[in-house]
């Protein structure tokens, strides 16, 4: 190989890496602010049955005395503690001293917590301004409906496109041992230092990061309605997993009714499944003749549903072992996902991700600011490259799996061709400037 070869080699390799560093850049800029928030609330989620359990604890370890109420006589009195309320599920409780949780539907729902011994309503709160309800709306949509769900999903896109390109520059060329490449050097300067806690960490927790970007895009409005779509051609059932807060109780079934009739051989049936707790009992049919126990364990490959008839028999059942491939491998990452796949280490794994995604994007953010020259943002100056048929393949790839990626990208490259080179202030201030 003569040497023009090996310089053209070098150059395009050179811009190649350029090329590839803009786009790492400038998905760093649209998506970092979106990771810390993510993150943040992502972590705060995690725990969510601990904190659940410790505020309803104030509800719980009532005096048992006598027997208990009919459990209609329990879901009327909950419901007449809501003006205009029709009932929507009755939780089973798991002690003898726990209060009935009663879930009634007015303008807005709520969880009514009712002593099954007395009758009387010792707690009621709004669902909507619980606090994991809160976090949890904050994580999906921003407090933004549709368009704070677009944004959440645009973004985490982006993040996939930026731990993608983060490995390739990671990835060591000229490096002379491990330093720097699987563990940082702390004391060659801050420049160094910053730089290798970014990457560093980067490279440990990639997968991980990937993982949790991946399983949330089933709740995304764009991706997983067409998921959504793709999987109705086959499947019948109704799927485990919703795309926005106006579904919460619609994925399991639940309907809001003036009239109920819980007999004690539905209730008595429905203890004695043992379903994984907790356990919902809603009305399954319009006739009032036919419930269902549901359990929503955050663990959902252990829920199931079974429609109970009034005299307590079991009309069919249906689990895990049940769903087709595709509701099995989405139920096992949404279980991951939100921490409670494997016990107490899956919840350890999603924290110290969430931790190390803050610790890289606030690395990131002081890397630009120390690189940043005065009066530009500061990203890669554009070089002409040939970026090779890899390249535009993945780029492809990734377009097609993500939709919402491809209209941005074709957005973004109409904004920069069409408008931005048009003007040198803006071209320069962006780095499109090649000269």
């Amino acid at each position: 190989m003569n040497t023009s070869t090996l310089l053209a080699n070098t150059n395009n390799s050179r811009a190649l890496y350029r090329t590839i560093w803009r786009w790492h850049f400038y998905a760093g800029i649209f998506s970092i602010p979106f990771v810390i928030l993510l993150s943040i609330t992502g972590a705060i989620y995690l725990f969510k049955p601990y904190y659940e359990s410790w505020q309803e604890n104030q509800f719980h370890n009532l005096p048992v005395s006598g027997e208990r109420l009919p459990a209609n006589k329990q879901i009327q009195a909950a419901i007449d503690s809501i003006p205009n309320g029709k009932f929507l599920s009755y939780r089973l409780p798991q002690n003898t001293n726990e209060s009935v949780l009663v879930n009634v539907q007015a303008e807005s729902n709520w969880q009514v917590f009712v002593n099954p011994y007395t009758g009387d309503v010792v707690g009621k709160q709004e669902s909507g301004w619980q606090l994991m309800n809160i976090v949890k709306t904050i994580h999906g949509e921003l407090l933004l409906g549709t368009t704070g769900s677009i944004l959440v999903e645009l973004a985490a896109c982006w993040a996939i496109v930026l731990i993608v390109t983060g490995l390739y520059l990671w990835w060591p060329r000229n490096a002379s041992g491990m330093a720097g490449v699987i563990y940082p050097r702390l004391r060659e300067g801050k420049r160094i230092f910053w730089r290798d806690l970014h990457a560093v960490t980067g490279i440990w927790i990639s997968t991980l990061a990937l993982f949790l970007l991946i399983t949330g895009l089933p709740w995304a409005l764009v991706w997983g309605t067409a998921l959504k779509e793709v999987r109705s051609v086959d499947f019948s059932k109704q799927q485990d997993w919703t795309q926005s807060r106006a579904q919460e109780h619609q994925h399991w079934g639940a309907q809001a009714s003036e009239t109920f009739n819980l007999t004690p051989e539905i209730l008595l049936r429905a203890e004695t499944l043992q379903l994984a707790a907790p356990v919902e009992l809603s009305i399954s049919n319009s006739h009032h003749n036919s419930w269902k126990a549901s359990s929503q364990s955050q663990n959902r490959p252990q829920r199931a549903d079974v429609w109970i008839s009034s005299d307590g028999n079991i009309e069919k059942q249906s689990g895990f072992t049940e769903k087709k491939l595709i509701d099995k491998a989405i139920g096992v990452g949404i279980a991951a996902h939100e921490g409670y796949l494997f016990g107490w280490f899956n919840l350890v794994l999603g924290v110290l991700t969430c931790v190390a995604l803050i610790l890289i994007s606030v690395s990131g953010f002081i890397l630009w600011r120390r690189r940043k020259p005065e009066g530009v943002l500061g990203a890669p100056p554009a070089l002409p490259a040939n970026i090779g048929v890899a390249v535009v393949a993945i780029t492809l790839g990734l377009a097609v799996l993500l939709p919402l990626l491809a209209i941005s990208l074709i957005v973004l490259l109409a904004i920069e061709f069409v408008l931005l080179r048009r003007f040198d202030g803006i071209n320069q201030w962006l780095g499109l400037d090649k000269s």
